[in-house]
Order: C-alpha cells, then sequence, then structure tokens
C-alpha cells in the first residue's frame, strides 16, 4: 500500500501532519487506465446498478469535472519546467492568456461550465461537451496531474470498501478544500492584501447569473478585468509564481495554525473514517436495505446497489433469497445458524462485510 500522502501533489508532502504517512486504501476497482465505467469495458457493463445508461464515453471517462486550481498550485505547475509537465504547462498558459476564470486566487472553471455542470450532472462523464480542458485526448491521462486539486485527488467511480471507502475519500476532499482554501488566502495576504480585505475570497456557495461574456465564452471587460488584478494584470503568470514561492515556505505547524479548529475536526473526523475504511468489522445485527436496487442479469444472478449509481455487488440469484432472511431482529450469527437449519445454506462473514460496506445489509 503507497501513503495518503502518495496520493496527493508533491508540494503537500512537508506540509500535512503525520496522520497523513498512514498507508491509502488502495482503489483497485477503479481502474483509470481500462476505465472501469467505459462502454468498452466488460467490467463496468456487469457492474453498474441501472446498466448502460450509467456508462461513461471512453474519451471523456470521469474527466468531466473542470477543476478550481488555488493560485499556489498553478504557480508550482508553471515553475515547473521539466519536458513532462511541458504539455501541461502550455495549456494552463492559454487558460491564464483567455482570461476566462482567471483570478488572483484560483484558476477555475468558466462560470456557463459550472451552471451546466451544476444542472446536468445526470450526464456526468456522458458529454464530450464537459470535457476536462487539462484532459489528454490521445493518452486518455492528465496533462496537470502532478498539480491536480482537492477533487481531482480524492475522486474515484468505484471504492473497495464501498460505502466506507467512499466516505474516508470525501473526507480527505473536504480537509483539501480547507487547505487550498487557507493556502491561497496566505499567498494573496502576501502578495494581493486588498484582495482580501475588500472580501472578494469568500467562499463561493452559489452560481450568480450568467453574463454575455459567460454565454460567449469571451473574456471579462478590460475594465472589470483591471480592477480584479489591480498592478498584476499582465503578469498573471509572475504573480501565480509568486504565490507558489510564499507557499513553500509554510511549515507544518503553519499551515495547522491556518487550519484552526475546523482543520482539527477534519483531521479527527479523517482518522475515524480511515480506520473504518481499512479494518472494517462486521456489526453485530444486519438488516437488508430496502432501498438497495435490484437488477436481475442474464446468466441468473442479481446485481445490487445501493451507497453509489457506479457501483453494485453481484449475487448468485439464490443467494440474494437469503438476504431477506436479514431483518435486524436477531443478530448475523443467529441469522446464520437459522439459514444453516432451515435453508441449508449460508453466508460467509466475509461476503457479509462485503454487502455491509456496499450498503445493501444496514445496521438497523
Amino acid at each position: 500500500m503507497s501513503s495518503i500522502l502518495s496520493t496527493l501533489p508533491a508540494l503537500y508532502q512537508d506540509l500535512l501532519p503525520d496522520f497523513f504517512r498512514k498507508d491509502a486504501p488502495t482503489e483497485t476497482k477503479a481502474t483509470c487506465s481500462n476505465c472501469a465505467m467505459s462502454r468498452a469495458s466488460a467490467q463496468a457493463t456487469v457492474e453498474s446498478v441501472d446498466g448502460a445508461e450509467h456508462l461513461f464515453r471512453p474519451d471523456t471517462k470521469c474527466c468531466t469535472y473542470q477543476p478550481r486550481l488555488p493560485n499556489y498550485l498553478v504557480g508550482a505547475l508553471l515553475s515547473d519546467d521539466s519536458p513532462q509537465m511541458a504539455e501541461g504547462r502550455r495549456r494552463i498558459e492559454a487558460k491564464i492568456d483567455s482570461r476566462i476564470g482567471v483570478s488572483p486566487q484560483w484558476v477555475k472553471p468558466p462560470a456557463k461550465f459550472n451552471h451546466l455542470y451544476k444542472n446536468a450532472h445526470q450526464f456526468f462523464g456522458r458529454a464530450s461537451s464537459l470535457r476536462c480542458p487539462y484532459y489528454a485526448l490521445e493518452s486518455g491521462g492528465c496533462t496537470i496531474w502532478a498539480y491536480r486539486e482537492s477533487v481531482c485527488s480524492t475522486f474515484f467511480c468505484k471504492y473497495v470498501a464501498g460505502r466506507d471507502g467512499q466516505r474516508f475519500w470525501m473526507s480527505l476532499k473536504t480537509y483539501l478544500t480547507l487547505a487550498e482554501f487557507q493556502l491561497s488566502r496566505h499567498a494573496l495576504l502576501q502578495l494581493m492584501p486588498e484582495f482580501l480585505l475588500d472580501g472578494r475570497d469568500k467562499a463561493e456557495v452559489a452560481t450568480g447569473p450568467l453574463s454575455v461574456e459567460d454565454l460567449d465564452d469571451a473574456a471579462p471587460p478590460a475594465k472589470v478585468y483591471a480592477a480584479l488584478w489591480k498592478g498584476y494584470a499582465g503578469l498573471e503568470k509572475d504573480f501565480y509564481r509568486a504565490c507558489y514561492d510564499a507557499v513553500r515556505t509554510v511549515t507544518r505547524d503553519g499551515l495547522e495554525r491556518m487550519l484552526g479548529l475546523d482543520g482539527t475536526i477534519e483531521q479527527k473526523v479523517l482518522e475515524k473514517l480511515h480506520t473504518q475504511a481499512t479494518a472494517p468489522t462486521l456489526p453485530r445485527v444486519l438488516r437488508f436495505n430496502p432501498d438497495a436496487t435490484v437488477k436481475w442479469l442474464p446468466d441468473g444472478s442479481v446485481a445490487l446497489g445501493s451507497y453509489s449509481e457506479y457501483d453494485a455487488v453481484a449475487l448468485p440469484g439464490e443467494a440474494y433469497s437469503l438476504l431477506v432472511e436479514f431483518t435486524g431482529q436477531k443478530p448475523v450469527d443467529a441469522v446464520r445458524q437459522h439459514l444453516r437449519d432451515h435453508k441449508q445454506a449460508d453466508l460467509d462473514p466475509d461476503i457479509l462485510l462485503e454487502l455491509h460496506r456496499h450498503r445493501i445489509l444496514i445496521e438497523p
């Protein structure tokens, strides 16, 4: 297993607490190089809960989300002159030159994309028009992966630990998002404090009305852009590099102070969920989840889903009939004994644990 830190951009290696050196859950089911959700994948056909309508396009995979990159990660990418990052640098430079979604705190998606993403999420992975601008169509990879943000670092279509794995990675995303917000503000405090004093750094909680420029994929008016960037208009790339330099001086203790009580709480939640994802235990009492989806497959087996529309558990058809015996009224051991005595059948604890992790069987 690799550490949690190894799943994140290298910039965080000396910044995050010791907890992040623990082993990360290994997500072997989310096979990005041979997309488990692609229409070309036999695994996706078997494991999708509701059939082919949820499968991803091979030429987008799950990359129909566009990242919001904090200023210091943009600067880190621009400062990386390695040949491996040449295409990523070219694309981020083109994005900055477009002035669309470019601010002292973030390089983010256009407002029109946010509107579409929010209102057409059912087309996630299926609409080429939503494809990430940093996606490498030829290789199916990411041109800026070494400097990815929190969502791209923590999303998987399927989780080995089921719902427990999903909760861990979502909690890690929350922690990293807080770190991105505070570190980007730290850089702004050094370089453009008036941006903070004017309240321009507030968290974006809603999408505002679209402007003509948003609809036409055009840059904001020159006066608006100049007012946003002050004396750095035209020097944005230098500004982002300076943000990276400012964040590189932050110590582990310094980041802890920036994150404050929110960071302490989020880390404790993360530690708890890490244990649940990596060292699961079978609950004493379980019941069949009445909200689980059931799809009978041509070979007589059944696909059961609950926690995610992208992930299901396949069982022999005869095993499905045993699950209704788990009513939440008796301990698991008693139900298994009943099955052995009256149906000459049994469900192994490992199978029951897997069903619980996918929330097919739930605690009362």
